[in-house]
């Protein structure tokens, strides 16, 4: 029998459980009845809440591994809350065990202690009036804000202003979204950002590559938590804000905040399963899904309908809904078009925006760069994503088409993402694709260019089980390419040994009859590209998956065309 604790931790947002914020147990269960054991574990629960004189909720999720248990908590009893939760959790393992119970009274006496110490009743205060004025109330550990942007006030949690002495008048929100879904969130919020600037906003993106405000990037790194929406939605320079929600924020701490104008989802698709109970794909629909209960009133919920996880979870809500397709005969844009309901897609290769029965053009598919004239299929559905949580945001038509038509393949724009480079007549892409659903998006388009010969640099992520490796390297293999290039990702080895990943690779490749001397291998992405580069020809297109060293290959390669 196993019954193990993960982690504990706090949910200081709406999350995959519920809305309120709390504590939340990952625990793993073998061997037993996983309801057996969240029976025990809330019996034990309600008896350490009457001691302790709480009044809270619990829920959970079960999953194949286990299960994820909840308590409820004000916001100034986080801690304890993980404290008391943690508690019942040991306290329901040793009775199913039959062994000796911890001395949970002298317990809970300590956690009065360090209840004492957390409450912070003028922040409870604050926060309740901050909801009845309308004003928008952000918190975190060591501080707390009013408002956003420009009318944003910041003071220390426990140097709160009296609330006799607030204007409440004086704070102001600033539109907002929420982007998500397994690929295509970094360029669309990147893109998202450039249409806004174009609408004369000082827009400002949270990403898991950096935080940025207006052309300034504050720092770099994931802030796709958060932690990054809240440093810039306190931002004094900020005007208008889209957020990148990645899984692993959403599980962590649930939705950096409760209310937003409009919600992206580009996608959903396999991509790190397994961790904090997340082991199907279905279940990973639903956790980007969160991002909806974060919907104010009148928000709006932007879907990819050529996406089948989307489509289903969207179907399920009752959320104002935009549509959007590369197909403009798909089921649910001709529903829309019906109703009257929003839509965006693609008619005679032009992107379409149509809402109360009226419809627009907004650009042709020539006219957008990081198409690459409709050949990038996926940036394709990035861009009418896109549309749609600009119009939803009120952006006008004509910023709209300015900021698809300014926005490039380059890497000043999007780095990382679809880098175009024109050296010595060879095509270079560089890419960040790193799961089966992006990568084989991005060897999609590379076999619409036309090329003498095409030739592939890629490496893998030691986390990824062998299976999956193999199914990466296929995706690649699908470039039917002169050359594959291997490289290491020593950052990324998390767990293996230097050499093991390519040489499952190197396994793979043999297994599909490619000639040994069509394989090469690399120490690192920049030997790689190099590599990848000295092979190359004039009409040739070079493919480069380049998940480290990303500003090395492009100094590397914008060398090379200088050198040009």
């Amino acid at each position: 029998m196993r019954l193990e604790l993960d982690e504990a931790r706090r949910l200081t947002g709406p999350n995959l459980l519920w809305d309120h914020p709390g504590a939340i147990l990952d625990v793993f269960i073998e061997d037993i009845d996983k309801n057996k054991v969240v029976n025990v574990w809330q019996q034990w629960l309600a008896k350490l809440l009457a001691e302790f004189g709480w009044q809270q909720q619990t829920t959970y999720r079960l999953h194949n591994e286990g299960a994820n248990l909840a308590l409820s908590a004000p916001m100034d009893s986080l801690y304890c809350a993980c404290d008391l939760a943690e508690l019942a959790w040991h306290c329901c393992v040793a009775e199913l065990k039959s062994d000796t119970l911890p001395d949970w009274q002298q317990r809970l006496n300590e956690l009065r202690e360090e209840l004492t110490e957390e409450l912070n009743p003028e922040l409870i205060s604050l926060m309740h009036a901050a909801h009845k004025h309308g004003v928008s109330c952000i918190t975190d550990d060591d501080d707390v804000s009013l408002g956003m942007g420009k009318s944003s006030q910041t003071w220390p949690v426990r140097a709160l202003p009296k609330l006799t002495n607030i204007q409440w008048q004086q704070y102001q929100d600033i539109p907002r979204a929420f982007i998500t879904g397994t690929n295509g969130k970094s360029t669309s919020v990147r893109l998202a950002s450039h249409i806004a600037k174009a609408a004369g906003y000082v827009a400002g993106v949270t990403s898991t590559d950096f935080i940025r405000v207006g052309d300034d990037i504050i720092d770099t790194g994931d802030y796709s938590g958060p932690g990054g929406a809240r440093m810039l939605l306190r931002d004094s320079r900020t005007e208008m804000a889209f957020l990148e929600v990645a899984r692993g924020g959403i599980l962590r701490r649930g939705l950096p905040v409760d209310s937003v104008g409009a919600v992206l989802i580009t996608n959903v698709a396999s991509d790190h399963l397994g961790q904090y109970g997340i082991n199907t794909v279905e279940e990973l629909a639903e956790t980007k899904f969160v991002v909806a209960k974060g919907l104010d009133a009148n928000g709006t919920l932007v879907l990819n309908a050529d996406n089948k996880l989307v489509r289903e979870q969207g179907l399920k809500l009752n959320n104002k809904i935009c549509w959007y397709s590369t197909d403009e005969f798909n089921p649910l844009i001709q529903s829309q078009l019906k109703s009257g309901g929003a839509a965006v897609f693609i008619q005679n290769k032009q992107i379409i925006y149509a809402l109360d029965n009226q419809q627009e053009t907004i650009a042709a598919l020539e006219q957008v760069p990081m198409t690459l004239n409709g050949a990038a299929e996926h940036n394709v559905q990035n861009a009418l994503g896109v549309v749609g949580l600009c119009k939803a945001l009120n952006l006008p038509t004509q910023a709209i088409r300015d900021g698809l038509q300014d926005f490039g393949s380059n890497a000043q724009d999007n780095p990382g993402r679809g880098n175009i480079y024109n050296i010595n007549g060879i095509k270079v892409l560089v890419d960040f694709a790193h799961n089966e659903h992006s990568m084989r998006a991005v060897v999609k388009t590379i076999k619409q260019l036309p090329a003498k010969r095409k030739i592939a640099m890629f490496s893998h992520a030691g986390d990824r089980s062998d299976e999956e490796i193999r199914n990466l390297t296929a995706a690649v293999t699908e470039l039917d390419a002169s050359l594959y290039v291997v490289t290491e990702l020593e950052r990324y080895l998390r767990g293996r040994e230097i050499g093991e990943v390519p040489e499952i690779v190197s396994q793979y490749l043999g297994q599909q009859s490619i000639p040994p001397e069509n394989i090469q291998y690399a120490a690192n992405p920049l030997e790689g590209a190099k590599i990848a580069m000295d092979f190359a020809q004039s009409g040739d297109v070079v493919l480069l998956f380049v998940l480290t060293d990303r500003e090395l290959v492009h100094d590397y390669l914008t060398g090379l065309t200088f050198l040009s």
